[in-house]
């Protein structure tokens, strides 16, 4: 499998507004809520890429957090992401609830999340059920 672009995060001041105006624009589906202390976020789909609304000031500013791509062998996207420029090398990611396994930072700082299992892009499915490729 090449790698592909499966996720992006976008903060947001009023994330239910943000995550209403895709369902209803693009006619994206909400597959999933996370309450944490940070505040609420809202996974919509639009059944092959999964885009997080998350809660801003405490995510980062309001526009494009971080990007995820699905990768068969996170170490060795890393492996190559280092030699061709990448800010740091991949490192773990929380187990609370996070889809990606491990992040690195592109060239000029941007997150790329890397996940093996991918991100939720349909109604009902597991956190990260990938069926819908």
């Amino acid at each position: 499998m090449a790698p592909r672009i499966r996720h992006v995060a976008i903060c947001a001041e009023d994330v239910p507004a943000l995550a209403e105006f895709y369902k209803r624009t693009f006619s994206m589906k909400e597959v999933a809520r996370q309450q944490s202390e940070e505040g609420l976020a809202i996974y919509v789909t639009d059944g092959y890429i999964n885009l997080a609304i998350l809660p801003s000031p405490k995510a980062g500013p309001p526009g494009i957090n971080h990007l995820g791509f699905e990768v068969e062998d996170a170490r060795e996207i890393a492996r190559v992401a280092k030699e061709a420029g990448a800010q740091t090398g991949i490192a773990p990611r929380p187990r609370d609830g996070r889809y990606a396994e491990f992040r690195l930072h592109d060239p000029v700082g941007t997150p790329v999340d890397l996940s093996e299992h991918g991100w939720k892009v349909e109604e009902g499915a597991g956190l990260a059920d990938t069926s819908a490729r």
